[in-house]
This record gives C-alpha cells, sequence and structure tokens, in this order.
C-alpha cells in the first residue's frame, strides 16, 4: 500500500486572526508556523519518506522547506493540492461570514455549497481526490508527504473514511497536524490516524477584561 502523510501548513497570520486567505499570494507563515514547520521535520526526519508534494500556496511550500531539507528532497508542485477557490470570501473575518444566510448552507449541506465566485466543495473534493490518487499511483509502496491545507485535508479525510461530504465538518485538522491515509492497489483503504498534533495544548483565549471586584460579604471572609 502507499502510505499518505496529509500535513496541514503551519500558523500564519490569517489562520491566527480568524480570516479566510484562500488562494491570496503572499501569506506566508508567522512565527509559530515557522517553528511548527520545524518542529515537523524533526519528527518526520528519519521517516523513509520517498517524495514531498506541496500545493502551490507559498504557506504550504515554507512548510513543507524544512522537512525537505533534512530529508534532502525536492518539494513537488501538485496543483490538485491547492486551497479550495473562496472567491469572493478570499480575506474576509469568518466573525462577519457567519453572519450570512449561505453561511448555514456552508456548515448544514456543504454539498449544496459553493463559494461565490469560486469552487464547490463537491469541486473541490473530486480535484483534491483525483491527485492524492494520482500521487499514490507514481509511488507504489512507498510513504510519501502532501502539505496542503485544513479544508482539503478535511474533505480527503471524509471521502476516505466513507464520511458523507455533508458531514466533513465534523472533522478537526489542525495546523502541522498529520492524518495518514493507506491506499493499496486493490481498491484498499486505510485510515490510521486524523488530525495527529505534534504537542497537545487547551486553547487559552485572550485575556478578558477583569471583572470589577464585588465587594465581599461576611460569608466571603469568614470562607477564607
Amino acid at each position: 500500500m502507499t502510505t499518505l502523510l496529509l500535513i496541514r501548513h503551519g500558523e500564519n497570520e490569517f489562520t491566527a486572526t480568524g480570516r479566510l486567505a484562500g488562494r491570496l499570494p503572499g501569506v506566508h507563515l508567522n512565527e509559530r508556523g515557522r517553528r511548527q514547520a520545524v518542529a515537523l521535520a524533526g519528527v518526520l526526519g528519519n521517516a523513509p519518506i520517498q517524495a514531498i508534494y506541496s500545493s502551490p500556496l507559498e504557506r504550504a511550500l515554507e512548510s513543507a522547506a524544512p522537512l525537505a531539507a533534512v530529508l534532502g528532497l525536492e518539494v513537488q508542485i501538485e496543483a490538485g493540492l491547492i486551497e479550495v477557490e473562496i472567491g469572493n470570501w478570499t480575506g474576509r473575518p469568518l466573525k462577519a461570514l457567519r453572519k450570512l444566510k449561505a453561511w448555514k448552507t456552508l456548515q448544514e449541506t456543504p454539498s449544496r455549497f459553493g463559494f461565490p465566485g469560486g469552487e464547490s466543495y463537491l469541486e473541490m473534493q473530486a480535484r483534491s481526490v483525483a491527485a492524492v490518487e494520482s500521487i499514490a499511483e507514481k509511488h507504489p509502496e512507498g510513504l510519501v508527504a502532501c502539505f496542503s491545507h485544513g479544508d482539503i485535508i478535511r474533505v480527503l479525510a471524509a471521502y476516505f473514511l466513507n464520511v458523507p461530504l455533508d458531514s466533513f465538518q465534523r472533522l478537526n485538522i489542525d495546523t502541522t497536524s498529520i492524518t495518514q491515509v493507506n491506499l493499496g492497489k486493490d481498491g484498499r483503504v486505510f485510515v490510521p490516524y486524523v488530525n495527529q498534533v505534534l504537542n497537545f495544548a487547551w486553547p487559552v483565549k485572550k485575556e478578558e477584561k477583569s471583572a470589577p471586584q464585588r465587594r465581599r460579604g461576611r460569608g466571603a471572609a469568614q470562607r477564607e
């Protein structure tokens, strides 16, 4: 079987601030994202990876670069791994998009959703599945790393897990997480890992403004 490691790119300022980058050029890893990419290379540096493929967008290529350097491999660009084309939603904050009527369709029945001026999820899933299946055919019995984007990996995981596209939103893919998919020539599929993160830490929310101190009553004083 071919073993595919589907790896999401590292953090950038769009993921950090809740905006959709889409296919905007010039979106680079931030400092945390660069550290994530180096840490990933440390984890996978001894793996017998035969080839590295990447989305053509900078944030994916930059995430692949440290691993490629450690392994002495060239990063091969695979257009089918590129981020979904989000059209008119490019660069917009999620906070604003959640107020749109279309957001409900996206969340509940994504199989019926198409980004205005962009791709539909059906189109995106079809081309990304075709891309990874083509990669698997080139590397029978091999181990291959594929650097891509959150939604791309989510719809791929859903497809290979035989999960309906309308339920793909239940899957989460963190930055620089690894999702492993094994594809056999005979059509066998095995998905041993989804969203395997290098380190688990409960996300810390931004510090809320401290509420004014309440006047302490006698009961509170007694308990302390």
